[in-house]
């Protein structure tokens, strides 16, 4: 269904209809994640059509708007954990940046140490990175 050619106006009915099917079918979770990933992808909605969906999902029945809310709010959930992610890969890389600039070039090694560690840490080499004059202030930090 969401890869038919339908009407503007029907895309959240749609939608709608693809996610109550599809937690009829009862499947495994990976499964139900993979496919309720492509109806999203093919139907992705404006906000218009949003609200019109969230109307839709009010004709359901109580127990099947929750199992459809319950899979709207994984891909949520995944759209937050990757935004995390991609936050952490950033400030990671703007670190290892100003090191560069202050200290100089840093050894490959070194950056891929740097990438190993968790936000906390990061974080606190991002403070302490103010006092470093030279590599072996940031070679000292890093053992300790």
């Amino acid at each position: 269904m969401a890869k038919m050619n339908m009407d503007a106006k029907e895309r959240a009915k749609v939608k709608a209809e693809c996610l109550r099917l599809l937690v009829t079918l009862k499947l495994d979770p990976a499964r139900m994640q993979l496919i309720s990933g492509f109806i999203d992808t093919y139907l992705t909605l404006n906000p218009s059509e949003e609200r019109d969906f969230q109307q839709e999902l009010n004709t359901f029945s109580q127990p099947t708007q929750e199992q459809v809310m319950q899979i709207t709010t994984s891909w949520m959930r995944q759209g937050i954990e990757q935004g995390i992610e991609q936050g952490i890969e950033r400030e990671k890389a703007l670190v290892i940046r100003l090191l560069e600039r202050k200290i100089g070039q840093i050894p490959p090694t070194i950056k891929t140490e740097i990438n190993t560690l968790n936000i906390e840490q990061i974080e606190a080499l991002g403070e302490a990175l103010l006092d470093f004059s030279n590599l072996d202030d940031l070679i000292n930090w890093l053992n300790n």
